[in-house]
């Protein structure tokens, strides 16, 4: 059942502490911003291939997802705190790593190292928010403030980075991080509190291996169907990940103490909200990954000018937590977040009739209500996962939350990417311009991913050159068209499934129901 309790309210050392905590994950949204402005540069040094670049983009958020349950079993033993800060310290080193990578396959390992390292830290962070701020309508308002630097940090990123891209190679988007991690490893052992669960049990092994194997199984062979390479493998990876997936669900049923307390999702808002937040997150960075390289390589707008033009987007993201925070005493959380996602919807349809031509306007208004929406609802989201458990039992649900998170990046990424890559290169070898005045090896070449396209065009004569990169930003246009209407789908069907599951969820009362209802 659902009931009120009386909590202890948040002190001024709690709402420091929460300045804290609020460092990483503002981090984490420079890195994952930065590295979208940064793409091209790297595809200009490292010449990855398509292929490559999605696993640069991918890496972080496979190894993230796959290990963030982990580590939130983790913490609950060795004490969030204690694990945050040893994150924090990992970031760091691998950061140096990305920057100097000398190749393709140096990055990914550098992203992956990144991946491990934010395991660590993401499951503290919002655990450590769930046991300092006891009170609902506190932890909500903490909440909103650790979404906003989220927003802030995406915000930042581009405009932060894309002057450090203009002005030096792109592995000082890397370098980015130091300072701030180094700011977290100073004050964090004196701010804040150790927080753990008095009896965790024992972590099993197998259960990390098993969650492993599913998420990058399951993501590696979506990846590549969508790009169409390899269908039989990419078939036996879906196979053999899902296979992962249902022995570990079956083997945390039967553990005394499982690495992943699936039991949670017998709570209908916190499945609803889990969910949500999933698709919310697909739609949004598939989007994402296409809109700043049509800034950058379709608009003509150099990546500091991008960011900016991005602005009023994160500006919204950053506002709408604290909106939600408030509406959410007069409108209850269901209302709220289906509404939110529908106006994300409206976002992606500003989208449908985008040229070559239409320039940043029409991509800054699409962004804003993107943001907007999605703002609103994942703020709404985040308090319903975290009130759904005791301070105790936060790791996993944190964890849970931000597996859902990383999925959710990982799958739009990965899923949309490939989409968009497939639409751009079926429509480019069509482009008639293109196949008359360009030869099938340099139009294949060029298919391959649009920056390569400029790098092809570079090399043909004049006119034969501006055929390919008029043919290109057109072709990548049509496929970003594409993208856009899946993205709308993606947010009506979140919303439709936000109405059904969160109806009747408590804006006051921590859920501790323990079965639908």
């Amino acid at each position: 059942m659902t009931h009120l309790t009386s909590a202890p309210r948040a002190t001024a050392r709690s709402w420091v502490a929460l300045a804290v905590l609020a460092l990483p994950v503002l981090l984490l949204a420079i890195d994952a911003t930065v590295l979208m402005f940064a793409l091209p540069g790297i595809a200009a040094d490292l010449s990855p291939s398509a292929t490559e670049q999605l696993w640069i983009l991918d890496i972080y958020s496979f190894m993230l997802a796959g290990l963030l349950v982990t580590m939130g079993a983790l913490g609950d033993r060795i004490g969030r705190k204690k694990l945050l800060l040893i994150g924090a310290v990992l970031f760091t080193v691998a950061s140096v790593a990305g920057a100097f990578a000398t190749s393709p396959l140096h990055l990914i390992l550098a992203r992956a190292a990144l991946g491990l390292a934010g395991a660590t830290i993401m499951p503290s962070t919002l655990s450590l928010i769930r046991a300092i701020f006891l009170d609902r309508a506190q932890r909500r308002l903490a909440i909103a403030v650790w979404a906003t630097m989220g927003s802030l940090g995406a915000a930042a990123g581009p405009v932060v980075g894309g002057w450090l891209l203009e002005h030096f190679w792109w592995g000082s988007a890397f370098l980015l991080n130091i300072p701030v991690m180094v700011v977290l490893v100073i004050l964090g052992p004196i701010l804040l509190t150790e927080s753990r669960d008095p009896n965790p049990g024992r972590l099993d092994l197998l259960s990390v291996v098993l969650s492993l194997v599913a998420m990058l199984s399951t993501v590696y062979g979506l990846k590549t169907l969508a790009a169409g390479h390899s269908t039989s493998t990419s078939l036996a990876a879906v196979v053999l990940g899902l296979v992962a997936g249902a022995v570990f669900v079956r083997r945390q049923l039967h553990l005394p103490s499982p690495l992943l307390d699936v039991h949670l999702f017998r709570v209908r808002a916190f499945r609803g909200a889990v969910v949500g937040d999933l698709l919310s997150i697909f739609a949004l960075v598939g989007s994402m990954f296409a809109l700043t390289q049509y800034l950058q390589l379709v608009a003509g707008i150099g990546p500091m000018q991008a960011g900016v033009w991005l602005l009023p987007a994160m500006a919204m993201a950053a506002a709408a937590g604290f909106l939600a925070a408030t509406l959410v005493k007069r409108i209850s959380a269901a209302v709220l977040v289906t509404l939110g996602l529908v106006v994300a919807a409206g976002g992606f349809a500003v989208l449908f009739t985008l040229t070559p031509g239409s320039g940043a306007v029409p991509v800054a208004v699409a962004m804003c209500l993107i943001c907007l929406g999605t703002g609103v609802g994942m703020t709404l989201t985040n308090d319903i996962i975290m009130s759904s458990v005791p301070p105790e039992r936060a790791g996993g649900a944190a964890a849970i939350s931000e597996t859902a998170y990383e999925l959710g990046t990982a799958l739009g990424t990965a899923v949309l990417g490939s989409i968009l890559a497939a639409v751009y290169r079926t429509h480019l070898v069509a482009e008639p311009a293109a196949s008359a005045q360009v030869s099938p090896g340099a139009l294949e070449q060029a298919g391959s991913t649009i920056a390569e396209a400029f790098s092809v065009a570079a090399e043909l004569p004049a006119a034969a050159g501006q055929a390919l990169v008029t043919a290109a930003q057109t072709a990548f246009t049509d496929a970003l068209v594409v993208t856009s209407v899946l993205g709308a789908v993606i947010m009506l069907v979140a919303a439709g499934w936000a109405a059904t599951t969160l109806r009747g969820v408590s804006a006051t009362a921590d859920l501790t129901e323990r079965a639908d209802h």
